[in-house]
């Protein structure tokens, strides 16, 4: 039994519109993209800008340049051991394929720097030099950078090259990773769409406060009270 109607069908009201404007905000309306779609990639394009790592990680690997390293990776199959070692020789690494093993050694810095050059081209959306190097597609290529890291990651460990296991996976987080995610993102300064930001966000609060004042109001409505 409905004990405030006004209040029940009040808030009825806002739970209709607030389905309306969600419906809306699903349809693509945006360049072919709905509201969602757009928001994402508009805050991506916003946030590469800010997560350009590469040149201050290549700073930071220049004291491993003669450093020499001898790994033994272990990838998922065939084939990835081959496209990794491709990887390694761009590097002048040595690198000896056994099925799915691959042993490298060579200068860990040399090969840091090489691993970067490609995620520098991923990031600016260069992707056709990384596909032109090796030969394979590119997003593949930082893949296989990843897999191999995290192998050469754990084999460094356990020969105890703390240091130079760091600067793996420091590489792998801001520059492998960053260049994958961001690829094919256009970077775009947020004071170009400094309106769009503050009328989202403004949005987001005002529908979230929207939702719960209309199930308040129909619950209190229909009689329905909060006690202790």
């Amino acid at each position: 039994m409905i004990l405030r109607k006004k209040e029940f069908f009040g808030g009825l009201g806002l739970i209709i519109v607030f389905v309306i404007v969600l419906i809306i905000f699903f349809l693509p309306l945006y360049h072919g993209m709905n509201g969602l779609d757009y928001l994402d990639n508009l805050y991506n394009s916003i946030s590469k800008g800010s997560a350009y790592y590469v040149p201050k990680v290549k700073e930071e690997c220049e004291p491993l340049k003669g450093k020499e390293v001898n790994v033994t990776l272990r990838m998922s199959d065939a084939q990835t051991a081959e496209q990794t070692a491709l990887l390694f020789r761009a590097a002048r690494a040595e690198a000896l394929l056994s099925d799915c093993e691959l042993k490298v050694r060579g200068d860990l810095g040399q090969i840091l720097e090489n691993s970067l050059d490609d995620a520098d081209a991923m990031y600016h959306n260069e992707g056709e030099k990384v596909q032109t190097k090796y030969g394979y597609e590119e997003r593949r290529v930082l893949y296989n950078w990843w897999l191999a890291f995290h192998e050469m990651d754990r084999d460094l460990k356990r020969q105890k090259e703390f240091k130079a296991a760091a600067m793996v996976s420091l590489v792998v987080k801001k520059g492998i990773e960053c260049s994958y995610n961001y690829y094919q993102i256009e970077p775009q300064k947020i004071g170009d769409k400094f309106g769009t930001v503050i009328f989202s966000l403004a949005f987001y609060v005002i529908y979230t406060l929207w939702y719960g004042f209309a199930i308040l109001f129909m619950f209190e409505g229909w009689g329905l009270q909060l006690g202790h």
